[in-house]
Order: C-alpha cells, then sequence, then structure tokens
C-alpha cells in the first residue's frame, strides 16, 4: 500500500494528517529564535558634508561631483545617491550583503581623504557614518 492509494480510499485521512503537518511547522516556527534568521541588511555608508552660504548648484559641482567620482570606484556598491541642499552635501552608498561594514566605511574613509585635496578649502570636513540596522531598536515605547 503506498501513501497515495490510502489517501484516494481514506480522503479524510489525509486532510487531518496534512492539518497536523501545518500545525507541527506552524507551532515550531514560533520557537524559532531571532538568532536563526539571516543577516540580510545591508551595509550602508554616508558621507556628509556642510558648505556654509553656498547653494546648492555650487555644492552639487563642487563638493558632491568630487565625492562620487572617488566613491563610486570602490568595489561591491549595490546604489549610490546623493542629495544636494543649500549648505550641505549628502552621499549615501549601499554596498553588498556579502562586504563586511568596517571594510567598506574603511574603504569610504580612504577615498574622502584622497577626494578631500579636489574641495574648497572652506568646507566642514565630511563625516562618514555607518549605519548598522542592529544598533537601531526596532520599537520605541511611546510614555
Amino acid at each position: 500500500m503506498s501513501l497515495s492509494s490510502v489517501s484516494i480510499r481514506r480522503p479524510v485521512l489525509a486532510i487531518v494528517m496534512s492539518i497536523v503537518i501545518l500545525l507541527f511547522g506552524m507551532i515550531g516556527y514560533t520557537f524559532l529564535g531571532v538568532r536563526e534568521y539571516p543577516s540580510i541588511d545591508p551595509p550602508i555608508i554616508s558621507v556628509s558634508t556642510n558648505y556654509v552660504g553656498a547653494n546648492a548648484d555650487v555644492i552639487e559641482s563642487q563638493v558632491t561631483e568630487p565625492l562620487e567620482e572617488q566613491i563610486n570606484g570602490i568595489a561591491g556598491i549595490r546604489s549610490l545617491t546623493s542629495v544636494s541642499r543649500d549648505g550641505r552635501s549628502s552621499i549615501t552608498a549601499e554596498f553588498d550583503v556579502s562586504i563586511d561594514l568596517e571594510a567598506a566605511a574603511n574603504d569610504v574613509r580612504d577615498r574622502v581623504s584622497i577626494a578631500r585635496s579636489r574641495l574648497p578649502q572652506d568646507i566642514d570636513p565630511p563625516t562618514v557614518s555607518k549605519a548598522d540596522a542592529d544598533a537601531i531598536p526596532i520599537y520605541i515605547p511611546q510614555r
């Protein structure tokens, strides 16, 4: 007797066995620990630069573009986005999941220090910051 012949002759038994398997699966899923989930948060590095008194066009041409040209050459970048506002430039680099966050941050710091000579002299030094998803709380209770 095979499983298929028993299921054809006794369909209620087959349905009950399917429901039991689903229940065991749901119960097992609720007991699965968070540490068993894979880490799929991509490393994100942000570079912020302040240039007081400059408009968005000057920021774009003199600050954002030279920094983007240097950062764009780093291996493993998935996307590179930038925003130029009056007095502020912000560049965000998202890396592949397989890239180490510390190594990516060091690569970006090295490239920013190389591009520093091409930037205007009176700007604030560019700030490189890492975005670690594990450091941000998921839920903050309201008081």
